[in-house]
């Protein structure tokens, strides 16, 4: 019974959706958020998989499968710190990224009007710029309006997850 069981769980993981979280953060909020979405997500048709973006390099995208970018916003609209390495490496190594499709949830504080949300937007603009298809819009969580970033992404990723199973369905 314990080898059939494995034998279908393994079943079931080729046939479910594959998502990728990939987690630029400074203070541990955009980890948080990913989390919740991680928790929220998987289920029997999803397979979710949290990863930080400390030490990744364009190579993390080499594979098709549907990526979501959880990124704060740090400085003067920079990515954090542990996703200058990897938003460098698809600057400079400039895969092609056509099979790759991807979301993105951005954190930011709109008191800083000119770099709200700029994390997240420059990942889009690069994965944008190598070939990669978004799916739906980015989502902009604004700090100053008093709402949890986690809780909001919750509500906002079922969704997006209807979403990317459509344009998928669509696409195959």
């Amino acid at each position: 019974m314990g080898i059939a069981c494995s034998i279908m769980q393994q079943l079931l993981q080729m046939q479910a959706l594959q998502l990728t979280i990939l987690v630029g953060t400074m203070t541990g909020t955009a980890q948080l958020v990913a989390q919740e979405l991680e928790l929220t997500l998987e289920d029997a048709d999803t397979v979710v998989k949290v990863l930080p973006m400390d030490g990744l390099d364009a190579s993390i995208f080499s594979s098709d499968r549907l990526f979501l970018i959880c990124s704060s916003t740090y400085g003067q609209g920079d990515v954090p710190d542990n996703a200058k390495t990897l938003y460098e490496s698809l600057r400079s190594a400039r895969p092609e990224l056509s099979r790759v499709r991807y979301g993105v949830f951005a954190l930011g504080d709109r008191t800083y009007a000119e770099t709200f949300c700029n994390g997240g937007r420059r990942f889009d603009a690069v994965l944008s710029e190598l070939g990669a298809k978004r799916i739906g819009d980015i989502h902009l969580h604004d700090a100053s309006a008093g709402t949890m970033p986690e809780e909001v992404a919750v509500g906002w990723a079922p969704g997006w997850l209807a979403l990317c199973r459509a344009q998928l369905r669509e696409a195959a």
